[in-house]
């Protein structure tokens, strides 16, 4: 029977999304994604190197995931707003990418995979400006960044919520992220 390349790598990559989220860079153990994975450890450093490359894999990986699953849709202000929504959606529902990107700004000091994610990212600001025709590149740049970092926030720093408004209120703040890009983007009309 022959060796699933694809397979394989796909678990490794499963297990070390799930170890880094949890535990960061530093506090990742490879021989603890092996074990989650069910593969050998060798074949991590076979497919990627290193840890590094590993963890780089795993954060490419999830970020496009995200901004390949979360299109923008329709045009105008409305539309930027629904994707907000939508990306609030996925990032509280599928929390591993804000996870990792903070740990990557804790540990790693620079941003791993840089130029797969800008490739990704420049995507998904031509989107924004289908939607908001007369919207200039920076402006759709700014709306995607706040977006996601607002969406980003929610899962990565949730002791924040419980000091400022008590307890978690999903829907309140989802409708609130909603509304800002709205009000942003109707900014660039």
């Amino acid at each position: 029977m022959a060796w699933d390349t694809e397979a394989t790598k796909q678990k490794l990559l499963n297990a070390a999304i799930d170890e880094f989220a949890e535990r960061g860079f530093a506090g990742a153990r490879i021989q603890e994604i092996a074990k989650k994975s069910g593969c050998n450890r060798e074949r991590i450093y076979f497919y990627f190197d290193n840890k590094i490359g590993l963890f780089e894999a795993a954060l490419v990986q999830q970020l496009v995931t995200a901004l390949d699953d979360v299109p923008v849709r329709g045009t105008g202000p409305e539309a930027v707003a629904d994707f907000a929504g939508r990306y609030f959606d996925f990032s509280t529902t599928r929390t591993a990418l804000a996870r990792l990107t903070v740990w990557e700004g804790l540990e790693r000091g620079y941003p791993v995979g840089a130029e797969q994610r800008a490739l990704r990212s420049t995507g998904k600001v031509a989107e924004i400006q289908n939607a908001l025709p007369s919207a200039t590149m920076r402006e759709a740049e700014d709306l995607l960044l706040t977006i996601v970092t607002l969406c980003n926030a929610w899962v990565s720093t949730p002791n924040i919520h419980l000091v400022l408004t008590g307890a978690p209120d999903l829907q309140r703040r989802r409708a609130s992220i909603v509304r800002t890009s709205e009000l942003l983007a109707q900014d660039t009309v």
